[in-house]
């Protein structure tokens, strides 16, 4: 089984992690995916990375893809003649930091995935919106009408513009129901949910609407809300969601997080919690099941610095850095 993963490889310089503590410097981006992916997937499972990589760091990204246990053999990036991105986060409170970006390397259009996807001969898609630029909503509505199987989004930067000068700010999402309707469970935190409706129930609404079976909202130390379409409990249920023909009411509970006992590192937080969510969905868990094991892998992250050592760190095999 393959799951294909779309997103984009970024070098972060972090400030203000740690009080007085000097900038770090790391992978980050669509890593803290891959590195939770790995954790988190059953061994049926292979990782196949469709995304690009500036050639300044292809040799770099290509030797941090090759430490993840569960990538496929025939696993390649798309190297391309630009520098590739790098973000400079400066942190001010735990949960709360200004990103500027450089680096531009354009998403993809449907004319180059296609070829890309048709060859990976996938089973599901992970889709994180780490540059903003992806996937325009052309591609995604495409990739939507060829690819039949399970297809996750964490909506991320598809809310965020970038200032001439590479400082990120908020956007409000056009098209809301649009791109909702182009995948099957869609993620957001607080902030995000804002940029696309008055507040989650309104955006739950949308999105089932559209025919999205869940929505996720990250709520940091406090865990995560649920929205789930009338008759999804577990991924086999897809195809009555899908139709719109399950029976019932939407589903919604706050899933409370796992305390945190040491002040640590929030960065990718969110993109692991997406990651390993889908991942136990995948693996036939439960929606109740596979968002513990999401909190849980969460919270865990916070005990380690970077996306380099992160997949054993989650499996306990390394202790807290």
């Amino acid at each position: 089984m393959r799951v294909g993963v779309i997103g984009t490889l970024v070098w972060d310089v972090i400030h203000g992690r740690a009080p007085n503590a000097v900038a770090v410097q790391e992978w980050g981006g669509i890593t803290y995916s891959l590195g939770a992916l790995d954790a988190a997937l059953s061994d049926e499972w292979q990782i196949v990375p469709i995304m690009k990589v500036g050639e300044d760091l292809a040799v770099h990204a290509n030797q941090f893809l090759h430490t993840l246990e569960h990538l496929a053999p025939d696993a390649a990036l798309v190297e391309v003649p630009y520098p590739n991105h790098r973000v400079e986060l400066r942190y001010f409170a735990d949960e709360r930091r200004t990103e500027v970006l450089t680096g531009r390397i354009p998403g993809w259009n449907w004319l180059a995935l296609k070829p890309l996807i048709d060859a990976a001969k996938l089973d599901a898609i992970f889709v994180n919106f780490l540059s903003g630029w992806e996937l325009d909503l052309a591609t995604a509505q495409a990739l939507r009408r060829h690819f039949r199987g399970p297809l996750y989004a964490d909506l991320h930067m598809l809310v965020m513009a970038v200032q001439p000068d590479g400082l990120r700010v908020p956007k409000p999402l056009s098209d809301v129901r649009e791109w909702c309707g182009c995948f099957d469970f869609l993620q957001g935190n607080e902030d995000e949910i804002r940029m696309m409706a008055p507040d989650s129930m309104a955006l739950a609404a949308t999105a089932m609407h559209a025919g999205a079976s869940c929505l996720f909202v990250t709520l940091g130390k406090r865990g995560a809300v649920y929205f789930a379409a009338p008759g999804f409990d577990r991924l086999s249920d897809l195809a009555t969601t899908r139709t719109g023909s399950g029976s019932g009411a939407v589903r919604t509970a706050l899933v409370p997080g796992q305390a945190v006992t040491s002040p640590g590192d929030p960065t990718g937080c969110g993109d692991v919690w997406g990651a390993t969510q889908f991942s136990r969905l995948l693996a036939g868990d439960s929606l109740d099941q596979a968002i513990h094991a999401a909190n849980r892998a969460a919270a865990r992250n916070v005990e380690h610095r970077g996306a380099t050592g992160l997949a054993d760190h989650l499996r306990g095999k390394l202790s807290a850095t």
